[in-house]
C-alpha cells in the first residue's frame, strides 16, 4: 500500500522532481504533463504516510535546502522533531511536515559545514538518528553517485550490464538483473 508517489532525475548539475499524492497512475499523468524527465540517474518512491498527511509536498523525494541533494526514505526517524528543532535554529527552512525531508538537510548541514563527501555525510547523519530506514541519496553536483543505507529497513543492490540498482526489494529489479546483495543493518553502499 502508498499514498503517493515520486520520481527524481539529475542531469547537467540539476536533479528534476516530479511527484504526487495518489497512485503511480497520477505520477504517470504529471510526468506526461511536464514533457518527462531525462537523465541516467534516478531515483524513485512509493510513500505510506507516517510523518505529515499524504499530499504532493510530504510525497518524496525531498531535496535539501540548497538543492544539492535529493533523497527517498523508507522507515521512520524517531528523533526527527529534535534534529529538525536543531536545524531551524541554524536557519534551516522546511517546506514539508515529513522525518524525510529532516534527515536530507541534516545530510546537508554536515556535507557543508564540515566539507564532507556525500557517503561521509550520511554516515555521520546516520550515526546522530535514532528508528529504521532504509535511504537512497543523490548529489546533483556528483551526478554518477548514489549513496544508499539501511537500518531496520531492507535495501538491495542490484549489479546489471554496466548499471546499478538500489531498491527496498529484489522484486523490481529482478528483469534487469538476477544478481543481487542483500545490504546488512546499518550498512552503507555507494554506487557510481
Amino acid at each position: 500500500g502508498y499514498d503517493s508517489a515520486g520520481i527524481a532525475v539529475s542531469e547537467n548539475g540539476k536533479t528534476d522532481v516530479v511527484k504526487t499524492k495518489g497512485r503511480i497512475k497520477n505520477l504517470e499523468e504529471k510526468l506526461e504533463k511536464v514533457g518527462g524527465l531525462s537523465g541516467t540517474v534516478g531515483i524513485g518512491h512509493t510513500r505510506w504516510a507516517t510523518h505529515g498527511k499524504p499530499d504532493d509536498i510530504n510525497a518524496h523525494p525531498h531535496h535539501s535546502g540548497n538543492e544539492r541533494l535529493t533523497l527517498v526514505h523508507n522507515g521512520i526517524i524517531e528523533n526527527y522533531g529534535a534534529i529538525k528543532k536543531a536545524l531551524i535554529e541554524l536557519g534551516h527552512t522546511f517546506k514539508s511536515e515529513t522525518d524525510t525531508e529532516v534527515l536530507v538537510h541534516l545530510i546537508e548541514h554536515y556535507q557543508m559545514t564540515d566539507n564532507l563527501s556525500l557517503e561521509a555525510a550520511v554516515i555521520k547523519t546516520l550515526q546522530k538518528v535514532v528508528g529504521a530506514y532504509a535511504i537512497v541519496v543523490m548529489d546533483n553536483q556528483n551526478p554518477d553517485l548514489i549513496v544508499g543505507a539501511r537500518k531496520s529497513s531492507p535495501l538491495v543492490l542490484g549489479v546489471g550490464n554496466q548499471e546499478l540498482y538500489l531498491a527496498s526489494d529484489a522484486s523490481p529489479i529482478v528483469k534487469y538483473t538476477k544478481k543481487v546483495v542483500y545490504l546488512n543493518d546499518e550498512e552503507v553502499v555507494t554506487a557510481h
